[in-house]
């Protein structure tokens, strides 16, 4: 008896070093980094992340969410290097910002491609959930960080204060504010607009002095959270590109955590996902993300984006699907250019991705 309470005690001894060895290989804070603010789908979307993380591992792991690009000092093309090389431990990006390094991410960029299909949120659950999906993670991960999971900033429509928009002939001569990836300006460049590539802090200045006569972004995520009736009367629902969201984390942070809690973070990305998403989708699709939103408590203060627009005195402009098929042929050269970029292989899994999920 005397031999088993010693061998008892030895064994909780071990089991409590090797325990706070672990603990003590935590740190006490990992930094996540978004563009937007906290208060975007985007935003909303990183502290559900962050939060759920801190509950599911009893405080193990306690992500902040650093929002504005505060991570990056407002460069948020070098996200992706300083969260390869440390100085950001968990990243929510977007492939907009991405790209310049990882030509893949354009995919979800080339005009058109993803809303020329019957339904287009299921389109883009095929190219996540299917092979081209595994393409793009193999990319990030290629690129010297681990991919998490997918998440949802939505696609992206315009809002003018010239309008309104129902054929490529009305963007002529159109000064749009775009970021700064070329396939953006190729794009406008193509529809015969004029696009301008300027910060988003200097954009609202650019709206009240005219330099610049719309911009393009979400709807639920951006247009609707910043309240860009303020300064434009046409909201044009077109679809044009899409915008994932993709968790990451530094290399060497994901493999100082336990085999346990890197289950747990990628369980907490997938329950992530569904919420994204949700909140992305609320009001723009038949209805399954309000439910969802309801079902977890989690509904936000809008959840119907037109509505809300059209009360504030914007023309809501939706497309259909011939108006979509106008502007998917007008921007045909855009999508053979950076086709060669992305990859014919990709774009071809993508389609065939699509195809199938209609």
């Amino acid at each position: 008896m005397k031999r088993f309470f010693h061998a008892a005690l030895w064994a909780v001894m071990a089991f409590c070093l090797c325990t706070g060895q672990a603990l003590a290989a935590y740190k006490q804070e990992y930094k996540l980094s978004i563009v937007p603010n906290t208060t975007s789908g985007w935003g909303m979307t990183a502290t559900y992340f962050a939060d759920l993380v801190r509950e599911k591992t009893d405080g193990r792991i306690n992500i902040k969410v650093y929002p504005g690009a505060q991570l990056t000092s407002g460069k948020q093309n070098s996200e992706l290097m300083l969260v390869r090389r440390g100085a950001i431990d968990f990243a929510l990006a977007s492939p907009i910002n991405w790209s310049p390094q990882i030509k893949e991410l354009n995919l979800t960029n080339l005009p058109f491609f993803v809303a020329n299909n019957p339904d287009r949120h299921k389109a883009v659950d095929a190219i996540e959930s299917g092979k081209s999906g595994e393409m793009l993670k193999a990319a990030i991960n290629k690129a010297g960080v681990v991919f998490i999971g997918w998440c949802e900033h939505g696609y992206r429509e315009l809002t003018t204060s010239k309008g309104p928009i129902t054929k490529p002939a009305d963007m002529a001569g159109m000064k749009i504010r775009v970021c700064g990836s070329p396939i953006f300006n190729d794009t406008f460049t193509a529809l015969g607009a004029n696009p301008q590539a300027i910060n988003w802090s200097e954009t609202i200045t650019g709206f009240q002095q005219g330099i610049v006569d719309g911009q393009e972004n979400p709807t639920n995520g951006i247009n609707v959270n910043l309240k860009l009736w303020t300064w434009h009367k046409y909201y044009t629902d077109w679809h044009y590109t899409f915008d994932p969201l993709f968790l990451t984390a530094n290399d060497k942070v994901w493999k100082s955590f336990s085999k346990e809690d890197q289950k747990i973070i990628e369980e907490c990305a997938k329950e992530t996902e569904k919420y994204s998403k949700a909140i992305a989708r609320v009001g723009l699709d038949d209805g399954t993300a309000l439910k969802y939103l309801q079902s977890i408590n989690k509904v936000p203060a809008v959840t119907d984006a037109y509505k809300m627009m059209e009360e504030h005195g914007m023309t809501v402009i939706k497309f259909t699907p011939e108006m979509v098929a106008d502007f998917y042929k007008a921007t045909q050269s855009v999508r053979d250019k950076w086709t060669g970029i992305i990859g014919e292989e990709l774009v071809k899994a993508a389609e065939e991705d699509m195809k199938k999920a209609q």
